[in-house]
């Protein structure tokens, strides 16, 4: 059996809206796999025109994999470009809330086939996609909800919105979290980031996983994480910007909790918070903080963004 492991997801998101440059969205996935998870070599096109949705341009941020990435690009028709990364990471660009069916990545299952996501089909679902990525039946009957690590929020097309709804941009999340201090994070970063950020922002967005006695779903198919994190770089802002935000410009940092009951090392635990949200709070940090802690989790250095997102403003 294939494993379907840790998703992250960042997405090079453009506040002045990306022009449709393409007939089809392009987005970035790096799968990693580690110990006995594994996927066949495939065919997964392209990657180079993804390559825009990187600061700078520069490719993969220097972060940990646990196993050789297999970098593919997805398209969602009529949609702009942004990045994603299936694995320990994913990267995207910003851009609001619509309903809309998760969809499955084709070229992950079939060799050849084109980028544009697809529905998952009524009845019988071919095994090849069930080998290759996580599928709906995945999440029945767990006690996670479908969390989007490329908020579609982020986006402001009918189309950008939709290209986040896929099960590679999604990564099991207690409700405590989702509908709760991480949502509140997502929303709060896209106000700042909309407010004050006066060119392309860069948003990175992964996981954390357990140290010992990880959590997975059906039967070690999806990995649960222990914490989510998010970072942006906005080279460019409102030099006018309010006391409160002077320390969030031009990078910041959060780490959100995935399990209630994990210590408080990281992200500790506000007792005047919500009964449905107590224990999943989420911790607000410098960029260096968020990078001290992967590297301490992942026995690595880690750099989210070239050179610190440093470029004068």
């Amino acid at each position: 059996m294939n494993h379907i492991g840790h998703l992250t997801a960042g997405f090079h998101y453009r506040l002045v809206f990306i022009k449709m440059a393409h007939h089809f969205a392009l987005a970035v996935f790096i799968l990693a796999f580690t110990g006995f998870w594994s996927m066949s070599a495939a065919d997964v096109g392209d990657f180079a025109p993804c390559l825009e949705s990187f600061y700078r341009s520069g490719g993969d941020p220097d972060l940990p994999t646990v196993s050789k990435p297999v970098p593919f690009c997805h398209a969602v028709q009529s949609a702009t470009p942004h990045s994603m990364v299936l694995g320990l990471f994913v990267r995207y660009t910003r851009r609001k809330e619509t309903p809309h069916i998760l969809e499955y990545e084709p070229q992950l299952a079939y060799p050849g086939a084109d980028g544009n996501m697809l529905s998952f089909p009524l009845g019988h679902l071919d095994q090849n996609v069930v080998e290759s990525q996580g599928v709906e039946l995945d999440y029945i009957n767990s006690t996670y909800s479908r969390g989007h690590l490329n908020p579609s929020l982020h986006h402001k097309s009918y189309e950008d919105r939709a290209s986040t709804f896929t099960l590679t941009n999604v990564v099991p999340q207690m409700a405590g979290s989702n509908d709760g201090p991480w949502e509140a994070l997502e929303q709060n970063v896209n106000k700042t980031l909309g407010t004050y950020c006066l060119g392309d922002a860069y948003i990175v967005t992964g996981i954390i996983p357990y140290q010992s006695d990880e959590p997975w779903l059906r039967n070690h198919r999806v990995a649960v994480p222990e914490y989510i994190w998010s970072a942006y770089c906005c080279p460019n802002y409102n030099n006018s910007l309010p006391k409160v935000l002077k320390d969030a410009f031009p990078t910041y940092a959060a780490i959100g909790r995935n399990d209630c009951n994990s210590t408080e090392e990281i992200v500790p635990v506000s007792q005047q918070a919500k009964k449905q949200f107590r224990g999943y709070d989420v911790r607000k940090m410098p960029l260096e903080t968020l990078e001290m802690y992967l590297k301490d989790r992942f026995k690595t250095v880690v750099s989210v963004f070239y050179e610190q997102c440093s470029q004068s403003n």
